[in-house]
């Protein structure tokens, strides 16, 4: 029985504990929204000619079970272990995600003896995927997307994507349907952003599989490894390109979990990353039998700042 992509997304994203069967009661299905907005430019029903053949991504965190997300501390309504899983390898959800994310960007995503006709290969790594529940909710995703040539095997474009994210634990009620719709919020965040990297490296270097004017520009929270070099047609689009509104700041204290102050208000606990204002901003830390740190950064358009600070006690 050949499955549609939409019914693999449905059966994948389940969160479930150690010690529990995989009954209707101990597991929290999750489809994926087919009506989210994505970063990629979207002409309705009309496919791209850029085609793709997704492979599946590896699993590189050191956890000793492939479906582990994290800790279930604070406690979760409908979940009574201390220990959170998916009903599937973490690799599973991550590639059914990911070619989901592609579809909706328009790109043909190959299935079957159809990806021998792909034009490019995307493989990736799972460096990091965790949500742990404990006084926060803390999110934690890192992942390595790499899209080659399917011909030459050439590396076209390489790129690291992570999305850290926290909230006061118990905001929505932390029941197990809100958990897995908060990590699956997560993972799509990380999944647009790498899409719209790689269809704007494609669109400025081969335009013709777009049918769209060329041109690049920066993707907040993708550090971009390789990249195709830009068509002149492109390079003179990208000139036209402005720039993000906001700035990229990332805040690492040590000890962490250190509270950050940013301007008077605060913004949550360390590590911390979040899109700013550009200006100078006064960024105060606290940490309970720690020094309060105070320092003025400079926060740039489309630029990530970093702050690392060592608090005395």
């Amino acid at each position: 029985m050949k499955l549609s992509l939409q019914h693999v997304l449905l059966s994948t994203f389940l969160v479930t504990l150690t010690g529990c069967s995989f009954t209707g009661g101990n597991f929290i299905p999750v489809a994926d929204d087919k009506n989210a907005a994505t970063s990629v430019t979207n002409n309705g029903n009309v496919k791209y000619a850029a085609t793709l053949r997704v492979n599946s991504y590896t699993d590189q965190r050191q956890v000793p079970n492939p479906r582990y997300i994290g800790r279930n501390s604070a406690g979760v309504a409908g979940l009574n272990g201390r220990e959170m899983f998916l009903e599937r390898d973490v690799t599973d959800v991550a590639t059914a995600a990911i070619k989901q994310r592609f579809d909706a960007g328009n790109f043909q995503v190959l299935e079957g003896e159809e990806t021998s006709k792909a034009l490019f290969e995307v493989s990736g790594v799972i460096r990091e995927l965790s949500l742990n529940v404990d006084n926060r909710d803390e999110i934690s995703i890192t992942i390595e997307t790499t899209l080659t040539d399917a011909v030459s095997g050439k590396v076209v474009w390489s790129g690291l994507v992570t999305e850290k994210n926290n909230r006061f634990a118990g905001v929505s009620g932390n029941d197990k349907e809100d958990v897995a719709a908060y990590l699956k919020k997560g993972l799509r965040i990380v999944n647009d952003k790498t899409v719209a990297a790689i269809s704007t490296a494609l669109m400025a270097s081969r335009p013709e599989l777009f049918a769209l004017t060329p041109g690049t520009k920066p993707i907040a929270g993708v550090g971009v490894l390789i990249a195709p070099p830009a068509s002149p047609l492109a390079a003179q689009a990208a000139a036209q390109v402005s720039n993000p509104a906001t700035g990229l700041l990332s805040v690492q204290t040590n000890p962490s979990r250190a509270k950050v102050y940013l301007d008077g208000v605060y913004f949550g606990l360390t590590p911390l990353r979040s899109e700013i204002e550009p200006g100078v901003h006064d960024v105060v830390v606290k940490h309970q039998g720690y020094k309060t740190a105070t320092e003025k950064v400079s926060v740039r358009k489309g630029d990530n700042t970093e702050l690392e600070l060592s608090l005395d006690q």
